[in-house]
């Protein structure tokens, strides 16, 4: 048994059911969730209401009294979960999922005694990989922020790459959390890895929607990550179309509005990340929007590259970073 199990309840819906009166239904000691198993005797689907992998439960047998060949029943019962834990378990808050032009979203409210008077202040996660991220890896430093009074929302734009669709739909998040939810119209964005080009392309449009922008090791430049072949189809363009309009594009090619806006930047980032290398992305981005005077800082971790080192996730230098400005200190 892993250390993140835990006990919960699910319900057991037997969907369809062959046979006469009194018939005993079993269920196996071992189901994945979601799985529909079939028999001559009966249709079983095991619906898990918490995003866990497996679900263990000792075998069950149950007098089904009904008539007719159809007949539907529902069962409570209490399961251990094993695997990933949900959202709900891992944060101080209730993760509730919504939709934004048939994208799947996210709001992470702190808890009511933590609130602030006024619109809710937030940060803005990227990317959020499906209902992948945030994940564990960010409890420590989600719950320092809920202890702020702080939010943390998000919305799934799949390998976007910062493409003009992409902040379309970051746009139409922003309006629905801002205008309908109550949220402040200026949240601090914090992006991870390929986050970054999500989080810049919508900001460098909208620097006045801004509060600050926080990045853990953030991809800024579309040459060195994923690189103008990859991400070309994701701007419905051929690869050297791309190419020709980059700096139309590119974050770090566009950085002004963000630096006239006075718009503060704090990335931590290793100076041995291969992947999304330093002097390509953070570096350069630092040493452009110092040359127009917008307010930049860069923690260089020494030795550290593109990895779950737990540093990346409990710094408190980041963390402060975003309540600051989050709270609009």
């Amino acid at each position: 048994m892993c250390a993140e199990s835990r006990c919960r309840t699910v319900m057991i819906t037997a969907r369809r059911f062959r046979g006469s009166v009194g018939t005993r239904v079993g269920f196996p000691s071992l189901k994945r969730r979601d799985e529909v198993r079939n028999s001559e005797d009966h249709l079983v689907s095991l619906a898990c209401l918490f995003c866990s992998e497996w679900c263990e439960m000792s075998y069950t047998t149950i007098d089904v009294h009904g008539r007719g060949r159809t007949f539907q029943f529902t069962l409570t019962a209490t399961v251990l979960l094993m695997g990933m834990a949900s959202s709900s378990v891992l944060f101080s808050g209730e993760r509730e999922p919504i939709q934004i032009g048939g994208r799947n979203a996210f709001v992470i409210m702190p808890p009511v005694s933590s609130r602030v008077k006024g619109p809710m202040p937030w940060v803005w996660y990227a990317p959020t990989l499906g209902n992948r991220h945030p994940s564990r890896d960010e409890q420590w430093m989600i719950h320092r922020l809920h202890a702020a009074g702080i939010a943390i929302a998000g919305v799934d734009v799949g390998e976007s790459y910062g493409s003009p669709k992409g902040v379309r739909v970051y746009h139409e998040f922003y309006r629905e959390v801002t205008d309908e939810r109550g949220f402040h119209t200026k949240p601090v964005l914090l992006a991870r890895s390929r986050g970054g080009l999500m989080l810049y392309s919508w900001a460098v449009s909208h620097p006045d929607c801004v509060g600050g922008i926080a990045g853990i090791y953030p991809v800024c430049n579309i040459a060195s990550y994923p690189g103008v072949e990859r991400a070309s189809a994701a701007f419905d363009l051929t690869a050297e179309q791309l190419e020709e309009s980059l700096t139309k594009y590119n974050p770090v090619d566009n950085l002004r509005p963000l630096a006239k806006a006075r718009v503060p930047i704090f990335h931590i980032q290793g100076d041995s990340d291969n992947v999304v290398p330093h002097e390509a992305n953070s570096g350069l981005l630092a040493a452009r929007y110092k040359a127009l005077g917008g307010p930049v800082e860069i923690e260089l971790i020494s030795g550290q590259g593109h990895n779950m080192w737990r540093g990346w996730f409990e710094s408190e230098t980041l963390t402060q970073f975003m309540v600051k400005h989050a709270l609009g200190n």
